[in-house]
């Protein structure tokens, strides 16, 4: 057995599946705030949208750090190259998924405040690039640990 690639593999698992978690997370949390606001205001959807759509790109982070490590997944990876996969997988998964949750919380609370009449569409969208921004450092992780392998 080669636990070198075992412990890539379960690094990749994590990557993916808690990014990929978070988003789901994220996007129902402000879609549930879309359908109570469509409610009030069924003519803002558009906005709603905009705002609903913004967790999903944490999933995309765990893909996208999936094809740049893809190509140390081999069976002569060295157990250095397994730890940097599994702990850059690790950092990535974990800080997406909490990432992605917080940030359909914001966007949720924009949409219900835009629902209610408040213009602060861009303001949530200024406040939502915060949580975003973290997920954009665990991704750079990954990418600087697939540099220097």
């Amino acid at each position: 057995m080669n636990f070198n690639l075992i412990l890539a593999f379960v690094g990749i698992a994590l990557m993916v599946g808690l990014s990929g978690i978070g988003s789901v997370y994220g996007l129902t949390i402000c879609g549930n705030a879309v359908v109570g606001a469509m409610k009030k205001k069924p003519d803002g959807f558009g906005t709603y949208l905009l705002l609903s759509a913004l967790p999903s790109t944490q999933g995309i982070y765990g893909f996208v750090g999936y094809f740049m490590l893809q190509s140390y997944l081999v069976p002569e990876m060295t157990a250095l190259q397994a730890a940097a996969v599994f702990g850059g997988g690790l950092a990535l998964g974990f800080v997406a998924l909490l990432s992605a949750i917080r940030q359909g919380q914001v966007c949720a609370n924009g949409v219900a405040a835009t629902a209610s009449g408040n213009n602060v569409t861009a303001a949530t969208m200024i406040m939502a690039a915060f949580p975003e921004f973290y997920a954009i450092l665990a991704l750079l992780v990954v990418i600087l640990i697939r540099n220097v392998m």
